[in-house]
């Protein structure tokens, strides 16, 4: 379990969700200034930061090129990296497919997978959430397809003005990958995130869960002493979460 002192006066912010390019990167231009503007407005007092998953609407990075666009976060994520804050990101699904640009570019370590911290005396179990626990049955299907290293081989062939022109085709359309059951909630024996925490609770305490990927912003008590907390997104609802070394808390960006 990695440790994370919070200092007084300082705090840790998790968001997710982005979707930087999607439908557009035009379209998107707006919800990326507002999500700059918040990153700058918190690195006077940010002890660390998690970027929890689907930062772009599409992200695959070929061997020397990446996509086009998103110079806004990229610098201000730089910027806040350079200045020695802490940067984590979650890869979700729809940016699965990092390799090392935020890691050389960044110093921003990424995780493909639900890592385990201690922050403070408060232990937290966090991730993006995307296939995890029972249902979401079609997603972990089409990850397996993603992940596949011959798939990603045929992908890296296509010239990137093609290759990223499907993808984003894909992302944007297909409903498997983007998710319209996102848009409400399931109740607490469907909502697959809520099972799945409840299960790693048989295993082993935690006091917070925190994931995005659902789109909906949540806090559910999973008994007297856990939490879940899934973030929500910067598409329609502008939130996301604070820990100031004691408690967190879900809040929301106002204007």
């Amino acid at each position: 379990m990695k440790s994370i002192t919070v200092p007084s006066g300082k705090k840790v912010y998790f968001a997710s969700d982005n979707h930087l390019g999607a439908p557009t990167l035009q379209a998107s231009l707006p919800r990326e200034k507002k999500f700059v503007a918040w990153l700058d407005s918190i690195k006077h007092d940010a002890a660390a930061i998690f970027l929890m998953g689907d930062l772009f609407d599409f992200w695959f990075e070929y061997k020397t090129v990446v996509p086009k666009g998103f110079t806004r976060t990229l610098g201000k994520l730089a910027e806040l990296s350079d200045a020695g804050i802490p940067i984590t990101y979650f890869v979700g699904n729809h940016d699965l497919w990092m390799n090392g640009y935020f890691e050389e570019e960044l110093n921003i370590p990424v995780y493909h997978k639900p890592q385990q911290y201690l922050i403070n005396d408060t232990s937290f179990f966090i991730g993006h959430g995307d296939g995890l626990g029972p249902y979401d049955k079609g997603f972990k299907r089409m990850k397996k397809v993603f992940t596949n290293p011959l798939a990603k081989w045929f992908f890296r062939w296509l010239h990137p003005d093609l290759g990223v022109r499907l993808a984003q085709h894909l992302s944007v359309n297909n409903r498997i990958i983007s998710g319209e059951a996102d848009a409400s909630f399931l109740g607490e024996d469907k909502e697959w995130l809520i099972l799945y925490a409840k299960r790693k609770l048989e295993e082993q305490h935690y006091d917070h869960f925190i994931f995005g990927h659902r789109h909906l912003p949540m806090e559910i008590k999973l008994n007297e002493k856990s939490v879940y907390t899934n973030l929500g997104d910067w598409i329609s609802y502008f939130t996301y979460a604070v820990f100031d070394g004691d408690k967190l808390s879900l809040e929301k960006l106002e204007g």
